[in-house]
Protein backbone atom coordinates (compact mmCIF):
# COMPACT_ATOMS: atom_id res chain seq x y z
CA UNK A 1 0.00 0.00 0.00
CA UNK A 2 2.83 2.67 0.95
CA UNK A 3 4.07 1.82 -2.63
CA UNK A 4 1.15 2.89 -4.06
CA UNK A 5 0.87 6.09 -2.33
CA UNK A 6 4.34 6.99 -2.88
CA UNK A 7 4.05 6.43 -6.76
CA UNK A 8 2.90 9.67 -8.66
CA UNK A 9 0.61 8.05 -10.63
CA UNK A 10 -1.47 7.13 -7.77
CA UNK A 11 -2.45 11.09 -7.35
CA UNK A 12 -2.80 12.07 -10.88
CA UNK A 13 -5.55 8.92 -11.43
CA UNK A 14 -7.14 9.98 -8.07
CA UNK A 15 -7.19 13.73 -9.24
CA UNK A 16 -8.55 12.95 -12.75
CA UNK A 17 -11.29 11.07 -11.16
CA UNK A 18 -12.25 13.44 -8.84
CA UNK A 19 -12.79 16.11 -11.55
CA UNK A 20 -14.54 13.65 -13.66
CA UNK A 21 -17.18 13.16 -11.33
CA UNK A 22 -17.12 16.93 -10.51
CA UNK A 23 -18.28 16.91 -14.35
CA UNK A 24 -20.65 14.04 -14.28
CA UNK A 25 -22.13 15.81 -11.32
CA UNK A 26 -22.34 19.53 -12.77
CA UNK A 27 -23.39 18.20 -15.55
CA UNK A 28 -26.71 16.33 -14.25
CA UNK A 29 -27.66 19.18 -11.86
CA UNK A 30 -27.14 21.88 -13.36
CA UNK A 31 -26.23 23.95 -10.25
CA UNK A 32 -23.97 26.97 -10.25
CA UNK A 33 -22.20 25.93 -6.84
CA UNK A 34 -21.16 22.54 -8.04
CA UNK A 35 -18.09 23.96 -10.27
CA UNK A 36 -16.18 20.44 -11.35
CA UNK A 37 -12.97 22.40 -9.72
CA UNK A 38 -14.87 22.88 -6.78
CA UNK A 39 -15.87 19.51 -6.31
CA UNK A 40 -12.57 17.91 -7.11
CA UNK A 41 -11.09 20.16 -4.21
CA UNK A 42 -12.91 19.30 -1.95
CA UNK A 43 -12.68 15.20 -2.67
CA UNK A 44 -8.81 15.30 -3.14
CA UNK A 45 -8.69 17.03 0.49
CA UNK A 46 -11.30 14.54 1.45
CA UNK A 47 -9.22 11.66 0.47
CA UNK A 48 -6.30 13.76 2.25
CA UNK A 49 -8.03 14.42 5.41
CA UNK A 50 -9.57 10.94 5.65
CA UNK A 51 -6.56 9.10 5.06
CA UNK A 52 -3.78 11.53 6.94
CA UNK A 53 -1.67 11.84 4.30
CA UNK A 54 0.41 14.58 3.53
CA UNK A 55 0.37 17.31 0.73
CA UNK A 56 3.63 16.53 -0.18
CA UNK A 57 3.00 13.14 -1.27
CA UNK A 58 0.01 14.20 -3.06
CA UNK A 59 2.27 16.58 -4.68
CA UNK A 60 4.34 14.19 -6.28
CA UNK A 61 1.78 13.29 -8.53
CA UNK A 62 -0.14 16.73 -8.55
CA UNK A 63 2.73 19.10 -9.55
CA UNK A 64 2.55 17.52 -12.69
CA UNK A 65 -1.10 18.06 -13.59
CA UNK A 66 -0.19 22.00 -12.42
CA UNK A 67 2.69 21.71 -15.02
CA UNK A 68 0.20 21.64 -18.00
CA UNK A 69 -1.45 25.43 -16.69
CA UNK A 70 0.71 27.03 -18.75
CA UNK A 71 0.26 24.70 -22.11
CA UNK A 72 -3.26 24.53 -21.25
CA UNK A 73 -3.46 28.27 -21.29
CA UNK A 74 -1.51 28.74 -24.33
CA UNK A 75 -4.15 26.41 -26.68
CA UNK A 76 -7.11 29.00 -25.62
CA UNK A 77 -5.82 30.86 -28.57
CA UNK A 78 -7.33 28.58 -30.97
CA UNK A 79 -11.11 30.14 -30.36
CA UNK A 80 -9.70 33.64 -29.87
CA UNK A 81 -7.96 33.14 -33.88
CA UNK A 82 -11.66 32.26 -35.06
CA UNK A 83 -13.06 35.44 -33.33
CA UNK A 84 -10.81 37.61 -34.68
CA UNK A 85 -13.32 39.41 -36.83
CA UNK A 86 -15.14 40.52 -33.76
CA UNK A 87 -11.78 41.48 -31.80
CA UNK A 88 -10.88 43.96 -34.68
CA UNK A 89 -14.56 45.48 -34.25
CA UNK A 90 -13.98 46.01 -30.70
CA UNK A 91 -10.19 46.69 -29.92
CA UNK A 92 -10.10 49.80 -28.59
CA UNK A 93 -12.99 49.11 -26.25
CA UNK A 94 -11.52 45.49 -25.20
CA UNK A 95 -8.22 47.37 -24.48
CA UNK A 96 -9.15 49.96 -22.31
CA UNK A 97 -11.43 47.17 -20.58
CA UNK A 98 -9.20 45.24 -19.41
CA UNK A 99 -6.71 47.83 -18.18
CA UNK A 100 -9.45 49.11 -16.05
CA UNK A 101 -10.63 45.58 -14.69
CA UNK A 102 -6.97 44.84 -14.09
CA UNK A 103 -6.11 48.16 -12.28
CA UNK A 104 -9.52 48.19 -10.75
CA UNK A 105 -8.94 44.59 -9.58
CA UNK A 106 -5.24 45.52 -7.49
CA UNK A 107 -6.34 48.78 -6.44
CA UNK A 108 -9.11 47.28 -4.58
CA UNK A 109 -7.11 44.24 -2.73
CA UNK A 110 -4.91 46.93 -1.59
CA UNK A 111 -7.62 49.13 -0.16
CA UNK A 112 -9.76 46.69 1.71
CA UNK A 113 -6.59 45.01 2.50
CA UNK A 114 -5.37 47.21 4.34
CA UNK A 115 -9.01 48.30 5.83
CA UNK A 116 -9.49 44.65 7.28
CA UNK A 117 -5.96 44.72 8.88
CA UNK A 118 -4.29 42.39 7.14
CA UNK A 119 -0.55 42.46 7.04
CA UNK A 120 1.97 43.34 4.32
CA UNK A 121 2.82 39.74 2.59
CA UNK A 122 -1.04 38.61 2.81
CA UNK A 123 -1.45 41.66 0.94
CA UNK A 124 0.30 41.01 -1.96
CA UNK A 125 -0.12 37.24 -2.04
CA UNK A 126 -3.96 38.62 -3.03
CA UNK A 127 -3.11 41.17 -5.17
CA UNK A 128 -2.60 38.81 -8.40
CA UNK A 129 -6.05 36.67 -7.79
CA UNK A 130 -7.80 37.10 -10.94
CA UNK A 131 -4.62 36.59 -13.29
CA UNK A 132 -4.01 33.11 -14.25
CA UNK A 133 -1.89 31.10 -12.17
CA UNK A 134 1.47 30.82 -13.69
CA UNK A 135 1.55 34.77 -13.70
CA UNK A 136 -0.23 34.88 -10.62
CA UNK A 137 2.60 32.79 -8.59
CA UNK A 138 5.26 35.19 -9.73
CA UNK A 139 3.69 37.99 -9.31
CA UNK A 140 3.27 36.97 -5.84
CA UNK A 141 7.26 36.10 -5.92
CA UNK A 142 8.18 38.93 -6.80
CA UNK A 143 5.84 41.46 -3.89
CA UNK A 144 6.96 39.25 -1.38
CA UNK A 145 3.43 37.35 -1.27
CA UNK A 146 3.21 33.17 -0.03
CA UNK A 147 2.42 31.05 -2.79
CA UNK A 148 -0.07 28.78 -0.99
CA UNK A 149 -1.62 31.67 0.01
CA UNK A 150 -2.06 33.28 -4.17
CA UNK A 151 -3.22 30.07 -5.76
CA UNK A 152 -5.88 29.34 -3.21
CA UNK A 153 -7.41 33.18 -4.00
CA UNK A 154 -6.58 32.50 -7.78
CA UNK A 155 -8.73 29.48 -7.83
CA UNK A 156 -11.52 30.54 -5.15
CA UNK A 157 -11.76 33.71 -7.30
CA UNK A 158 -12.64 31.76 -10.76
CA UNK A 159 -14.59 29.02 -9.02
CA UNK A 160 -16.72 32.28 -7.69
CA UNK A 161 -15.91 34.18 -11.13
CA UNK A 162 -17.95 31.20 -12.76
CA UNK A 163 -20.33 31.13 -10.62
CA UNK A 164 -21.82 34.78 -10.42
CA UNK A 165 -20.57 35.63 -14.14
CA UNK A 166 -24.31 34.37 -15.65
CA UNK A 167 -26.04 36.11 -12.86
CA UNK A 168 -24.07 39.33 -12.95
CA UNK A 169 -25.01 39.19 -16.84
CA UNK A 170 -28.31 38.62 -16.56
CA UNK A 171 -29.50 41.02 -13.63
CA UNK A 172 -27.07 44.10 -15.53
CA UNK A 173 -28.54 43.26 -18.43
CA UNK A 174 -25.53 43.12 -20.29
CA UNK A 175 -26.13 42.05 -23.95
CA UNK A 176 -22.64 42.16 -25.68
CA UNK A 177 -20.87 38.99 -26.23
CA UNK A 178 -17.72 40.61 -26.47
CA UNK A 179 -18.26 42.93 -23.09
CA UNK A 180 -19.35 39.30 -21.03
CA UNK A 181 -16.69 37.64 -22.15
CA UNK A 182 -13.51 40.16 -21.62
CA UNK A 183 -15.47 41.08 -18.20
CA UNK A 184 -15.69 37.16 -17.15
CA UNK A 185 -11.49 36.44 -18.42
CA UNK A 186 -10.19 39.82 -16.44
CA UNK A 187 -11.83 39.10 -13.33
CA UNK A 188 -11.72 35.29 -13.39
CA UNK A 189 -8.68 34.08 -15.76
CA UNK A 190 -8.83 30.43 -16.97
CA UNK A 191 -11.67 28.90 -14.26
CA UNK A 192 -13.81 31.47 -15.94
CA UNK A 193 -13.22 31.25 -19.32
CA UNK A 194 -14.58 27.49 -18.78
CA UNK A 195 -17.80 29.38 -18.21
CA UNK A 196 -17.98 31.37 -20.79
CA UNK A 197 -17.44 28.93 -23.46
CA UNK A 198 -20.83 27.37 -21.96
CA UNK A 199 -22.22 30.73 -22.55
CA UNK A 200 -21.10 31.17 -25.89
CA UNK A 201 -18.09 30.72 -28.40
CA UNK A 202 -17.98 34.83 -28.59
CA UNK A 203 -18.01 34.91 -25.23
CA UNK A 204 -15.19 32.02 -24.48
CA UNK A 205 -13.00 33.69 -27.03
CA UNK A 206 -12.79 36.90 -25.58
CA UNK A 207 -12.77 35.62 -21.88
CA UNK A 208 -9.60 33.24 -23.88
CA UNK A 209 -7.62 36.83 -24.88
CA UNK A 210 -8.55 38.27 -21.79
CA UNK A 211 -6.78 35.94 -19.46
CA UNK A 212 -3.01 36.92 -21.88
CA UNK A 213 -4.05 40.60 -21.97
CA UNK A 214 -4.75 41.18 -18.10
CA UNK A 215 -1.79 39.25 -17.21
CA UNK A 216 0.67 40.85 -18.55
CA UNK A 217 -1.20 44.38 -17.75
CA UNK A 218 -0.95 43.45 -13.80
CA UNK A 219 2.35 42.23 -14.32
CA UNK A 220 3.19 46.07 -15.14
CA UNK A 221 1.05 47.73 -13.23
CA UNK A 222 1.27 45.92 -10.03
CA UNK A 223 4.78 46.43 -8.53
CA UNK A 224 4.19 50.26 -9.17
CA UNK A 225 1.00 50.59 -7.54
CA UNK A 226 2.01 48.42 -4.82
CA UNK A 227 5.01 50.16 -4.04
CA UNK A 228 3.05 53.22 -4.14
CA UNK A 229 0.10 51.58 -2.04
CA UNK A 230 2.97 50.79 0.93
CA UNK A 231 4.04 54.63 0.93
CA UNK A 232 0.44 55.96 1.11
CA UNK A 233 -0.85 53.87 3.32
CA UNK A 234 2.24 53.12 5.22
CA UNK A 235 2.10 49.20 5.57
Amino acid sequence: MKEIINNPLFWILITLAAFEIGIVIYKRTKFPLFNPLLIAIVLVIGVLVIFNIDYEIYNLGGKFINNFLGPATVVLAVPLYKQLNALKKNLWPVLIGLFVGSLTSIVCVIILGKAFGLDESLIASLVPKSVTTPIGVEISNSLGGVKSITIVCIVLTGIVGAIIAPIVSKVLKIKSEVAIGIGIGAASHAVGTSKAFEMGEVQGAMSSLSIGIAGLITVFLSPSIYMLARIMLKF
